[in-house]
C-alpha cells in the first residue's frame, strides 16, 4: 500500500431498482427484481424484449435553477450520474467543507457512451431512399439539416466525467475509462491510486450507462449475450443457476467519494469504509471470452490481496460479477477456486445482485461495491435471487434466494469486461 490511506465518506445510486442508495439496498435484502417489459423502444420483434429500466426519474429533483439549466440536455446516463452524485456529495459532508482545494478534486469514472439519435438517423435514411439505393449527397444533407448537436456530443464517453466536474467544481485530475463491465471498478481502483499517492484529496468515482437501445440490444443480442426469456422476464437474471441463459441488460449510474483519511478526519467526516486494495489484469485470450480456466480473474484477485496485504482467508464475502451467461459464472467460479481453494467450505460466501438489479455495464461494479459497504455497515450478505436449480459447475456457497445475517468486515468486489479486463477491489470495515 501507498503513502495515504483512502476511505469512502460518501455513496449515491440511480438504478433500475431505486434512485438512491438506501432504497436499493432496501430493495436488495427483500428480494426485488427489475427486469421487465422494455419501454423505451418497440422491441417486440427483438428476441429479447425486456430490460432492467430506470423508471420516473427526474432531474429536477436533484438539481435546481442554474445548475439544473446547464445540464437539462445531458444524455440520460449523464444525468443519473448526475443524480447520483448530487446523493454521494451530500452524504460525505463536502458540501459544507469550507477549505476544500477544488485543484485537489478530480473525477475518474467508468461511463458509456450516450445513446444515438436513433429517430433522426432512420428518417435521414429513409428519405434519401430512391428505389434503388440511398443517394448518399441527400441522406449526408438531412443527417446534418436533423442532427441534435447537443445530442451528438453527449454520445461522448467523456461528457459525464465534464457534467460532474463542473457541478462540483472538481479542477484536479478528470479521466474517464470505458473497459466495458469492468469500467467502473476500473475507475474506482485508479481513483484509490490518485488519493493513495498524493495527487489528489478527494476523488468523485464510479460509473453510468445507459445502453437500452437499439444497437445495443441489438448487438448484445447477437452476441447471445442476453436472456431471451420473454415468457418469465422478472426472474430472467439468474446467476450461477443451471437454466441460466444470459444477461438482463440494465442502465443507471453508481458515485462514490473516495477520500484521503487524513483529509476525512481533519474535517469530522463520516467514513464508511476504507479501500485496502486494488488489482488489475488481462485475460489476453479473446474480445469477447474469457480464458476458460479463469486465469485472468484469479490474476486480478490475487493483485488485490497482495495490494492489500491479506490472504484468502481473510476475505468474508465476494460480489460476483455474476452476469448469468453460461460461461461467465462457470469461468468466475473457477477462478475464484484457484484463489481460496477447491472446495466450498474454502470460498468466502458469493452472491450476485445483477439478479435482481440487471447488468448496468459501465456502471455495475461501483453499483455492486456499494451493496458490499452496505454490507459491512449491517453485518449482513445480499442474495443471489432466482437461484433454484443448482449448476454442478457453480457449486459455491452463493447466497441463494434470501439475505442472510454474518460477520462481514472485509469484502471483494469483481468485475470482468468484454476485452480480457478484470478487476478486483477490496473494502474493509473502519
Amino acid at each position: 500500500m501507498g503513502q495515504n490511506r483512502v476511505v469512502i465518506t460518501g455513496i449515491g445510486t440511480v438504478n433500475p431498482l431505486a434512485h438512491d442508495a438506501e432504497g436499493f439496498w432496501q430493495a436488495i435484502l427483500a428480494c426485488k427484481l427489475a427486469p421487465s417489459a422494455n419501454e423505451l423502444f418497440d422491441a417486440s420483434t427483438y428476441p429479447t424484449k425486456f430490460a432492467a429500466q430506470v423508471r420516473n426519474f427526474n432531474l429536477a429533483d436533484y438539481l435546481t435553477g442554474e445548475s439544473l439549466q446547464r445540464h437539462k440536455t445531458a444524455g440520460r446516463h449523464c444525468q443519473f450520474a448526475l443524480a447520483a452524485a448530487v446523493e454521494a456529495w451530500k452524504m460525505s459532508g463536502l458540501e459544507n467543507c469550507q477549505n476544500l482545494n477544488h485543484e485537489r478534486l478530480g473525477v475518474y469514472l467508468g461511463s458509456g457512451e450516450g445513446s444515438l439519435d436513433f429517430d433522426n438517423f432512420i428518417a435521414a435514411i429513409l428519405g434519401s431512399w430512391n428505389g434503388n439505393g440511398i443517394d448518399t449527397v441527400k441522406w449526408a444533407q438531412l443527417a446534418m439539416k436533423s442532427m441534435n448537436l447537443h445530442r451528438e456530443l453527449e454520445q461522448e464517453s467523456n461528457m459525464v466525467v465534464s457534467h460532474l466536474a463542473g457541478e462540483f467544481n472538481a479542477m484536479g485530475p478528470a479521466f474517464n475509462v470505458l473497459t466495458a463491465c469492468a469500467a467502473s471498478t476500473q475507475a474506482l481502483g485508479e481513483a484509490t491510486l490518485q488519493v493513495r499517492n498524493g495527487l489528489a484529496d478527494v476523488m468523485i468515482s464510479g460509473g453510468a450507462h445507459s445502453m437500452i437501445h437499439p444497437l445495443g440490444v441489438t448487438g448484445f443480442n447477437r452476441l447471445t449475450a442476453l436472456s431471451q426469456r420473454n415468457d418469465d422476464m422478472p426472474h430472467s437474471s439468474r446467476p450461477f443457476d443451471l437454466t441460466r441463459d444470459g444477461f438482463v441488460l440494465g442502465e443507471g449510474a453508481s458515485i462514490l467519494i473516495l477520500e484521503n483519511y487524513e483529509h476525512a478526519k481533519a474535517r469530522g467526516a463520516k467514513m464508511l469504509c476504507e479501500v485496502i486494495g486494488y488489482g488489475a489484469s488481462a485475460d489476453a485470450f479473446r474480445i469477447t471470452d474469457q480464458d476458460p480456466a479463469g486465469d485472468g480473474a484469479a490474476a486480478a484477485m490475487r493483485a488485490a490481496l497482495t495490494d492489500a496485504e491479506l490472504s484468502p482467508k481473510d476475505i468474508d464475502y465476494v460480489s460476483a460479477h455474476g452476469t448469468g451467461t453460461k460461461q461467465n459464472d462457470q469461468v468466475e467460479t473457477l477462478a475464484m477456486k484457484q484463489v481460496f481453494g477447491q472446495t466450498k467450505q474454502e470460498v468466502p460466501p458469493v452472491s450476485s445482485v445483477k439478479s435482481m438489479v440487471g447488468h448496468l455495464i459501465a456502471a455495475a461494479g461501483a453499483t455492486e461495491l456499494i451493496t458490499c459497504i452496505l454490507a459491512i455497515r449491517d453485518q449482513i450478505l445480499p442474495p443471489t435471487a432466482n437461484l433454484h436449480t443448482p449448476d454442478p459447475d457453480c457449486d459455491l456457497d452463493y447466497i441463494p434466494n434470501a439475505p442472510r445475517k454474518a460477520h462481514v468486515d472485509i469484502c471483494m468486489s469483481n468485475s470482468m469486461g468484454f476485452g480480457g479486463q478484470n478487476n478486483t477491489i477490496i473494502i474493509k470495515k473502519i
